[in-house]
């Protein structure tokens, strides 16, 4: 269960311009989400209602990966677990690196592991996973052929992405090093309100929570993928009609509306109409 007093921090989310479509991605900022799902029929029927999503099967031997398409370009992709993996289903938040071997030493070195790789992916790039010292998954991709999302910023495209960890400022201090992003603390409603935005060239790509007292001891580090949308209550709606939950109802921010949502697998992402700029 997602925690309701995300509410409260999400007032100071930032979030940039709306874009549209775009033709790769700084190294360093997100360039990818992709949910891993046990069952590809429920998924495919959820997102493609939500978010108006077609879909392409990749090859045998990508395991049948599937790209999902906005308008015929790529903004997300969903694959099956690793046979024998305890992970659940869940969204993976993947960051831009020009050197996916230099930033698996960078990991190591700054206090992360390296879950898998980094690997060819036949000729669409070099993957690696990895989690950072608090726990959190996420991953890097070194681009070849496929240079990430092609759209962002508008519905059913990536719009935000931010980790909630226990240990905020040793987590701020591993991305900012290992990413070369810089860092801010914004002002919240409290004294114990910590949330870092990291930015890269003046531009907000992401963000860093700390998770207090409050958050069930259960609920692990863990990265959230947030996608835009037309409008959040119609979404919600449309995700309940389609199978999945609405875990924190819409509620207003100064950078949109906002709402939290699982799909029928139990991937949790969250969903915003983005304030008009």
């Amino acid at each position: 269960m997602v925690p309701r007093r995300w509410k409260r921090r999400l007032h100071s989310l930032p979030i940039e311009a709306i874009m549209a479509k775009v033709n790769g991605h700084a190294a360093g900022t997100p360039t990818w989400f992709d949910v891993t799902t046990s069952d590809f029929t429920k998924a495919r029927a959820f997102y493609g209602g939500l978010f108006h999503w077609t879909f392409e099967v990749g090859p045998p031997e990508s395991g049948g990966y599937t790209m999902c398409l906005l308008d015929g370009e790529p903004v997300a992709g969903m694959g099956a677990p690793m046979p024998g993996s305890p992970m659940p289903p869940a969204w993976t938040v993947y960051f831009s690196t020009d050197d996916a071997d230099a930033s698996a030493t960078a990991i190591r070195e700054y206090g992360g592991s390296v879950v898998m790789g980094p690997m060819d992916v036949m000729e669409e790039g070099r993957l690696l996973v990895a989690s950072d010292p608090t726990g959190a998954v996420f991953g890097l991709w070194q681009p070849k052929r496929h240079q990430g999302s092609r759209r962002v910023d508008e519905h059913g495209a990536m719009a935000w992405c931010e980790v909630a960890t226990r240990q905020a400022t040793r987590a701020r201090d591993f991305y900012t090093r290992t990413l070369s992003l810089e860092s801010k603390r914004l002002d919240g409603p409290d004294a114990s309100f910590e949330y870092y935005v990291l930015s890269k060239d003046a531009k907000d790509h992401a963000g860093v929570m700390q998770m207090d007292a409050k958050w069930p001891e259960a609920v692990p580090a863990h990265w959230m993928a947030y996608f835009a949308v037309d409008d959040t209550d119609a979404t919600c709606a449309r995700a309940s009609s389609l199978g999945g939950k609405v875990c924190v109802p819409a509620f207003d921010t100064p950078y949109g509306r906002i709402a939290v949502l699982e799909d029928p697998t139990g991937a949790t992402f969250s969903v915003i109409r983005l304030a008009a700029r």
